[in-house]
């Protein structure tokens, strides 16, 4: 692969020297949210203090806060007994927080975490054991609990076994973006986020779940395991919050479908599925959560607004200018069937 056709790409494949290249490094965006990006950096640092000879850093990502996040960043940077690279990134999105966040880290591993989410104290036994069993191509994510008994049960992935993505099953949701974690190797073959998915993008989330679909059609595994585990302090707590966030990832979901869909037309299956749900559901059938009383409806139809609105950026020549090219992508698909 020829690393020189992306930044990001020549960093991740370029790392430091074993002297100077932290285990892990944990990457965490945030805007505006000071108060709760505190808590989550300080239970980072109570994961590290648990396991020191893991050897981890922290990369903040500001991305356009006005709260004081910077001078908050500032202040504790110097003081920090974990190494902590705090870094601006003034385009909005989500997606490109992240890849501003992977092209500083130096970590073999590396760890997204929301910066709403708080990390168990041994998160970092139970990352380096699922990593020291040398497989090292796959995406792996952890367990996703509740953190204050308030809010909604959304967001969340409490399941007990360990299991493995198949095309019967819809990614999103598989490995959620708030505890997702990849070996550096797996970054550089899968490229950077695309910037047009996402919170805060065009198309308001699924860059996690887009990743997830890429690492699959270049032949890798994703993995859920049921420790490595956090806990998501989401603060919704209203019935109004849970909906618009349900719109948001499926019109996300919808852009993804046609994104993928000559590569990845599996895809497709899942929209019919849910159609099919939504019209059983008109006489009496089962809603999408039984829980929280969410329809199979917004996912229909925010799926096919999604899919129109990235026909327009598409239309509008606005593709993803992280997408890697063909060549690439072909290179990767062959590197990584091979292990």
């Amino acid at each position: 692969m020829n690393a020189d056709r992306h930044p990001l790409l020549q960093h991740l494949r370029s790392p430091p020297g074993p002297n100077q290249r932290p285990e892990v490094s944990f990457i965490v965006c945030t805007r505006d949210r000071a108060t709760v990006l505190k808590s989550c950096i300080d239970s980072i640092r109570a994961a590290c203090r648990t396991h020191p000879a893991f050897a981890a850093e922290l990369v903040v990502v500001d991305n356009g806060s006005r709260d004081g996040t910077a001078d908050y960043l500032a202040r504790i940077a110097t003081a920090s007994d974990t190494a902590l690279t705090a870094i601006c990134e003034p385009r909005p999105g989500l997606a490109a927080a992240r890849n501003a966040g992977m092209a500083r880290a130096r970590g073999r591993v590396l760890v997204f975490v929301d910066d709403d989410c708080r990390l168990d104290r041994d998160y970092l036994v139970d990352l380096e054991r699922h990593y020291a069993s040398g497989e090292k191509w796959l995406i792996r994510g952890g367990r996703v609990e509740i953190g204050d008994a308030g809010d909604l049960p959304f967001t969340i992935n409490r399941c007990e076994k360990r299991k493995r993505l198949t095309r019967a099953v819809h990614p999103g949701g598989f490995v959620l973006g708030c505890n997702m974690t990849m070996h550096r190797d797996v970054a550089a073959l899968i490229g950077p986020f695309d910037e047009r998915f996402g919170a805060g993008g065009a198309l308001r989330s699924a860059e996690d779940t887009d990743y997830l679909v890429r690492a699959m059609l270049a032949g890798m595994a994703v993995e859920y395991v049921p420790d490595m585990t956090i806990f998501h302090h989401h603060g919704r707590r209203d019935r109004g919050a849970i909906e618009r966030l349900h719109r948001d990832y499926h019109f996300g979901n919808g852009a993804l479908c046609l994104k993928h869909m000559r590569r990845a037309p599996w895809l497709l299956r899942h929209f019919y599925w849910a159609t099919r749900a939504a019209t059983r559901e008109l006489f009496g059938g089962p809603r999408f959560d039984q829980e929280l009383s969410l329809s199979h409806w917004p996912i229909v139809l925010m799926n096919l607004a999604g899919a129109a609105k990235f026909m327009a950026l598409v239309l509008a020549g606005r593709p993803d200018r992280q997408e890697r090219p063909a060549q690439e992508t072909t290179e990767a698909r062959a590197e990584a069937g091979a292990r």
